[in-house]
């Protein structure tokens, strides 16, 4: 009989195409939070669609808290933490309820997407040029609409692990609000913020590069064998 520790490991699995995420110890364990957290919602009758909406809506709190500046980026750092843990209740849960569904998997795409792109308005905010936030989107969703696409046709799994997929997303809004609390409280020249906000939007617009590359590569070879 199966440990509550390795259902909850190939439930993900399943959801995910088949990755084990044994093989990776920061999944494995970042699955065995999110199953963790997701246990006492789903004994409340707390539905993975619901919780798949607070993930946006905490998303966008940060994005307003980083917009009043002071202290308050500060608090947006921890909101966006508490969004990217609820990316992976809502799907914790779905597989605790045996609620998983095609129309769950959809919603929770839309609502991944809208997330993205409100953590790179995080970066913008801060005082990354908007030209290169907008790039940093469009890259983002040409990846992820790549991906989409692949797997209507036929792939099974994410296609690859790139350099740019959520956890990057996160830590770069992270690093960003972390970088306009730090800049109020020693009062630098409002250069100083600007400077940083680029280079970290830098950062992303190279990943996001990278990681389109990547699953173009591994796309194109995954497609081909399906005919």
């Amino acid at each position: 009989m199966k440990s509550a520790r390795d259902e909850a490991l190939d439930a993900w699995s399943e959801l995910h195409g088949g990755i084990d995420p044994r093989q990776n110890p920061w999944v494995r364990g970042w699955v065995l939070i999110s199953h963790w957290c997701a246990r006492p919602l789903a004994r409340l009758g707390v539905s993975a669609n619901t919780v798949t909406v607070l993930g946006v809506v905490a998303t966008a709190t940060a994005l307003c808290l980083t917009i009043l500046g002071g202290w308050w980026p500060l608090l947006a750092a921890l909101v966006i933490l508490v969004a990217a843990l609820l990316d992976g209740v809502d799907g914790a849960i779905a597989a605790q309820t045996r609620t998983a569904s095609r129309w769950g998997r959809l919603n929770d795409a839309v609502a991944d997407r809208c997330s993205d792109v409100m953590l790179i308005g995080i970066v913008v905010v801060v005082g990354a040029p908007s030209w290169l936030g907008v790039s940093i989107v469009v890259l983002t969703l040409i990846l992820e609409t790549t991906r989409a696409t692949a797997q209507a046709v036929g792939m099974t799994g994410p296609g690859a692990v790139t350099v740019w997929e959520r956890p990057s997303r996160v830590i770069l809004a992270i690093i960003a609000a972390l970088c306009s609390t730090w800049w109020w409280a020693t009062g630098l020249a409002s250069g100083t913020v600007t400077v940083l906000a680029a280079a970290i939007a830098v950062t992303g617009a190279v990943l996001a590069v990278v990681g389109t590359i990547q699953l173009g590569v591994a796309v194109r070879k995954q497609t081909r064998r399906l005919g």
